[in-house]
């Protein structure tokens, strides 16, 4: 399988993708091997709130990227499917116009209830996606609101896209969202409007703190026309170029290395611990007495880790 995402066969790109959504032993050797081959690809998260048009943007940026003889990946984050865990939108009906292009790849992933709507998952699969020697992945979020600040902890280069009239800025700023633009978009341009809400979030934007010297544009596009998305993605190169010069890309790697690390050694020893705990008469007995109030979870928590450590030590 890592020799067949190397050589670039769909087919195995596909199936580690699943092992990964699976939570399968198999992916985490893979993405283990496949580690030293990533880190060529510009990741780039579009999100905001449902219905600004983010899939057709999406679909238009990579027509663009495609006119430039960029190879694409695309995940577009989906709510989960309650059933099977899932998602419950297809990739073949988002993307369908680029799904039979050799040098795009598309997947749907469902959230699983992830609170900031993207899994541990997705980040995998960008990395699969990286190591396969895709120029540009697209990271298309839920568009779930407040909790779409995740993908800058993923993406390089964040856009966030609002439409005319949506009458949210004062949320959006409550969102979070000022902090994770790295570019607005004010998008179905065409729609009365669309002056007013570039005058707004640029005021916006006058008054929100630069903590790394980039001023976030706001641009406009019609993702049904295509119209302004060239200079978007001149715009996402630009933002690239800035993280490569002011040091930033170094700087956000460093930081995004170590969080990566600790998250993967909180989710083994978590499953080591619970993999053991599981099941056992005490664990069980320690957890009815919770139910009962003979005991409260902190103490049998910190009671069983301690115990967890010191069977470590011996």
């Amino acid at each position: 399988m890592v020799e067949g995402v190397l050589n670039g066969e769909k087919r195995a790109l596909a199936r580690l993708i699943t092992f990964i959504e699976n939570e399968e032993p198999i992916a985490l050797d893979a993405l283990s091997q496949l580690y030293r081959h990533t880190g060529e690809a510009h990741v780039v998260g579009v999100t905001g709130p449902p219905g600004s048009g983010k899939s057709t943007l999406v679909n238009k940026l990579t027509t663009a990227y495609r006119e430039r003889d960029k190879t694409i990946g695309i995940i577009c984050v989906d709510p989960s499917s309650p059933f099977s865990g899932g998602a419950l939108l297809g990739d073949r009906i988002r993307m369908q116009k680029h799904t039979l292009d050799e040098k795009v790849f598309v997947r749907s992933m469902g959230t699983r209830g992830h609170l900031g709507g993207l899994s541990r998952a997705t980040s995998d699969a960008v990395r699969a996606l990286d190591a396969f020697g895709k120029d540009i992945i697209i990271v298309e979020t839920v568009g779930a609101g407040q909790s779409e600040v995740e993908v800058i902890e993923i993406a390089h280069t964040v856009v966030v896209t609002d439409v005319p009239g949506s009458g949210d800025d004062i949320q959006a700023i409550k969102a979070g969202i000022m902090e994770i633009a790295d570019i607005f978009v004010v998008n179905k341009s065409d729609l009365p409007g669309a002056d007013k809400k570039v005058l707004e979030l640029n005021a916006m934007l006058d008054i929100a703190p630069e903590d790394d010297g980039w001023r976030p544009p706001v641009l406009q596009t019609n993702s049904r026309t295509g119209e302004g998305v060239e200079t978007l993605v001149e715009k996402i190169e630009e933002h690239m170029r800035y993280l490569k010069a002011s040091g930033l890309l170094d700087e956000r790697g460093l930081e995004r290395s170590r969080e990566e690390l600790e998250d993967i050694m909180e989710y083994k020893l978590t499953q080591e611990l619970l993999g053991k705990l599981r099941g056992s008469t005490d664990y069980e007995e320690a957890i009815n007495k919770i139910a009962k109030r003979h005991e409260d979870p902190y103490t049998v928590a910190e009671r069983l880790i301690v115990k967890f450590l010191a069977e470590q030590e011996e």
